[in-house]
């Protein structure tokens, strides 16, 4: 066949002369009935090649348990928020909320919006910084960290904790977002009296399917209870190991 019976088209080459595309922008949510919206100073929402962005609802007790929406920049910046929302003694998390100016090292003025606020019922609030490993190995990094840690305003929290991302591996996301699921949004405190008081009657716990036979209920409620426990610091288990009825699990 001939090189004429082929049609080249303008863009089957490379075009490097091509205009750069608009950002699509923020990913804005209108106003959800029965849900408070996000409370955040900056919205980390965008298309990303790079990072999961993530939303959510969530409960807290400074919210008056109502829903509201959060915003997270990565599912590694998600993991702690998650965790501190199941812990004991949380009252409130809040996402990307506030905005202060520090001296980069570089000697000019810049501002940085802290990626989450935990504050406990004791009255402690902590600002969380989030990176992954290979950001915070670098000198150049830490003395950012640094210069943010030091400009921090004393009245809007107490500590300054920063946080390697890849400490929560990618089955510890997930039990810690299953976990989250089931204590915010489907107590069962019935099924959580009845596993627990098994729990600790049983002599020969090993794993959760040895609770069983020894509960009159369904196996998935026995596993969402153990869910909640396990959040409640009640039980434990691996939690870089995906949580199933096969589980080691142990009393605390």
């Amino acid at each position: 066949m001939s090189d004429e019976a082929y049609m080249q088209i303008d863009h089957d080459t490379w075009n490097y002369g091509q205009p750069r595309l608009r950002s699509a922008g923020k990913i804005t949510l209108p106003e959800i009935h029965g849900i408070l919206p996000f409370s955040g100073v900056r919205n980390p929402t965008s298309v990303s090649s790079t990072s999961h962005k993530v939303s959510l609802t969530y409960k807290t007790e400074a919210n008056g348990w109502q829903p509201r929406i959060g915003f997270a920049e990565s599912l590694s910046e998600l993991a702690p928020a998650e965790e501190a929302l199941i812990a004991p003694g949380i009252y409130d998390v809040e996402f990307q909320p506030v905005r202060f100016p520090y001296r980069h090292p570089s000697g000019r003025t810049a501002e940085h919006t802290i990626d989450l606020r935990f504050t406990w019922q004791s009255g402690l609030r902590q600002f969380v910084f989030v990176r992954n490993a290979e950001s915070l190995s670098k000198p150049w990094v830490q003395e950012e960290i640094d210069a943010i840690a030091d400009a921090v305003p004393h009245h809007e929290a107490h500590e300054f904790l920063v946080i390697d991302g890849d400490a929560y591996s990618r089955q510890r996301r997930d039990n810690l977002r299953r976990m989250h699921h089931l204590v915010a949004f489907e107590p069962d405190p019935v099924s959580d009296r009845m596993v627990e008081t098994a729990i600790h009657d049983l002599k020969t716990l090993w794993r959760m399917s040895d609770l069983t036979p020894h509960l009159d209920l369904v196996p998935w409620r026995i596993f969402q209870s153990c869910l909640r426990l396990i959040a409640a610091q009640t039980l434990g288990a691996n939690l870089d190991a995906v949580i199933s009825h096969h589980s080691r699990i142990w009393r605390k």
